[in-house]
């Protein structure tokens, strides 16, 4: 078992390096208390982590199947979905899978090393989700320095994977309204007037996942 004395592994999984990168930061000035195993996204993981932090941005398709991978690989000690949807049927399929816990990406970078701590210590996490609530300072995604909001920016590299609007408000579990607002704005901010202008402008914009990186938890090790 992990020595209590030492900080906390953990591994970031996500098919979007900018998005890794972001993550990773905020733990910069917790090194004494969680230490991140890695971040290249085209790496294999050989050894055993303490938590396993899932961000599921624009991957909610798969995110049943791929936590489910996370959750039986031995080398996996708990595993744990970071995510701005809190929709209840989300919560429960989650917590039926077995996840240790799930967290917010509304959360502080200390809020989110006490409940990796409190994971860790054996309990199972669920952020309170109120009112929509803006990123926790520190993280990044596709676009933001664009002006893309962190919604905006799921919302548009769902496009660019090749999601119509309902297939968006389906996965996002967002209204076809909401979903139209969201588009009706990235359109507006990247100038463009059709779907093929926006998917091409994702390809050439980072909105495309840049790796597989679940496809080196599969399997076990």
């Amino acid at each position: 078992m992990p020595s209590p004395h030492r900080p906390i592994t953990v591994a970031l999984v996500d098919d979007y390096d900018v998005v890794l990168k972001g993550l990773a930061h905020l733990f910069d000035e917790y090194s004494d208390r969680v230490v991140v195993a890695e971040i290249d996204a085209n790496a294999a993981m050989s050894d055993s982590v303490d938590v396993v932090l899932y961000d599921s941005f624009a991957q909610p398709e798969s995110d049943h199947d791929e936590v489910a991978e996370l959750i039986k690989n031995p080398r996996a000690r708990r595993v744990v979905v970071y995510t701005w949807n809190f929709h209840p049927e989300l919560i429960e399929s989650a917590r039926r899978l077995g996840v240790h816990g799930y967290l917010s990406k509304t959360l502080t970078a200390p809020q989110l090393v006490a409940a990796i701590e409190a994971v860790h210590a054996g309990e199972v996490v669920i952020s309170d989700q109120g009112n929509r609530a803006p990123s926790a300072p520190g993280l990044d995604w596709p676009g933001r320095l664009d002006g893309i909001t962190d919604r905006e920016s799921e919302i548009l590299a769902l496009i660019t994977q090749g999601k119509s609007n309902a297939d968006v408000a389906r996965l996002t579990y967002l209204s076809p309204n909401t979903v139209k607002s969201y588009v009706r704005s990235v359109y507006r901010k990247i100038g463009a007037t059709s779907r093929t202008q926006a998917v091409l402008y994702g390809v050439r914009h980072g909105f495309s996942p840049d790796t597989h990186r679940i496809d080196h938890w599969r399997g076990g090790p």
